[in-house]
């Protein structure tokens, strides 16, 4: 599955850089994440709840950020497993200045499997870019 979004800040890069590489500011906008700990270099376990139509599950998380090119970009790769299936992804994260504001585009690649996959490729696509759109509008509300 792909998914892409683009979302505006009234912040400079650096800002919004600091806040999308800030761990405690992740865990707090990430829907239903309930615990997220560093275990490595930019390297973090997080357990997240979900409610996806009639699936309610917990998934074990990894998550690394790779390709750091800090107030430009960095690559997102998740692997999550729960009773309801597992999830992989990668996600290229690019930051682009304008006139003090600042834009971060998101370009998405994931795969599931077990029930997850089962409930449908439409589903999953209006609920993680759900998620997506929940999880920027909390950062940029955290940054005023």
């Amino acid at each position: 599955m792909k998914l892409s979004g683009s979302y505006e800040f009234n912040a400079s890069p650096e800002k919004v850089w600091q806040t999308l590489t800030n761990p405690d500011c992740l865990s707090t906008c990430i829907p239903g994440c309930e615990k997220m700990e560093a275990i490595g270099d930019n390297e973090y376990a997080a357990t997240v709840s979900i409610a996806m139509g009639p699936i309610r599950s917990k998934f074990d998380a990894r998550v690394k950020m790779l390709d750091l090119k800090p107030h430009k970009f960095y690559r997102l790769s998740i692997e999550g497993k729960g009773p309801s299936g597992f999830i992989k992804g990668e996600s290229d994260v690019e930051l682009t200045e304008d006139n003090g504001k600042t834009t971060v585009s998101v370009e998405s690649e994931s795969s599931s499997g077990g029930l997850l996959a089962r409930v449908g490729q439409r589903m999953i696509e209006s609920f993680a870019k759900s998620m997506m759109d929940r999880f920027f509008t909390c950062l940029q509300k955290s940054m005023k």
